[in-house]
């Protein structure tokens, strides 16, 4: 799935590093879930959290209620469903919301200038294909600070960054790295993927990565950027 800050196309390089010591039945968890686009190549016990209602809705209607999204949406009801979310399901407002420019929750009806490319077959493709790899995944819609978490599990966190676009809800960043601490000395190995990170926290992976982040951001985010992994030092 399309989606803000997904990292797709580094699950290749993250996943061996973040699963190199996983135990038998150890438990693979995301705070922050998002697109799946990490979880979804993850076997084993896993817990897909993210805190956005619609969204974790649209997983569910997907994964489990055998739900078979439009593979076509118009730009009159891409615009009706944006100002009057309330008169239709969380998971079909999701759906819609996120197949947006940049993947970012209901930013533009996608559509290219020549009109040739199929925006929304290619939503349903990619989401219809993810489906598969998700069955038994454990979903969960909560703040990552009122996660239980199963002892001595794999967290692997994908927050929003700092200083780039803004997502729906603001977020705390002092507090979530304080979180990432407090669970890395309850016996959890814990990964975060961001650019920078407080210095008590090791980078163990880098690698320079187009950004694309809105020119209204609070803070311009450079056109290219370091991707870096990080854990706890102690």
């Amino acid at each position: 799935m399309k989606y803000m800050g997904s990292k797709a196309r580094f699950a290749k390089a993250l996943l061996p590093i973040i699963l190199k010591d996983r135990k038998e039945n150890q438990t693979y968890l995301e705070p922050f879930a998002g697109g799946m686009n990490m979880i979804d190549k993850v076997d084993g016990i896993r817990i897909a959290n993210d805190q956005h209602q619609e969204l974790m809705a649209m997983w569910q209607a997907l994964i489990y209620d055998n739900w078979d999204p439009p593979q076509s949406v118009s730009e009159e009801d891409y615009r009706h469903i944006k100002y009057n979310q309330d008169e239709y399901p969380k998971h079909m407002v999701a759906y819609v919301g996120f197949n947006s420019f940049g993947g970012k929750w209901f930013a533009g009806y996608r559509r290219d200038k020549e009109g040739k490319r199929d925006y929304w077959g290619e939503h349903y493709r990619n989401i219809t294909k993810q489906v598969p790899n998700l069955e038994g995944v454990i979903l969960s819609c909560k703040s990552y600070l009122e996660l239980i978490i199963p002892d001595d599990s794999i967290i692997y966190c994908d927050p929003p960054y700092a200083s780039t676009t803004k997502y729906r809800d603001s977020f705390n960043h002092e507090k979530f790295w304080e979180w990432c601490r407090q669970q890395s000395r309850a016996g959890h190995q814990v990964f975060v993927s961001e650019y920078n990170a407080p210095e008590d926290f090791k980078c163990v992976w880098e690698k320079p990565a187009k950004t694309t982040f809105s020119w209204h951001a609070e803070n311009l985010a450079p056109k290219v950027a370091l991707e870096r992994l990080f854990v706890f030092e102690g």
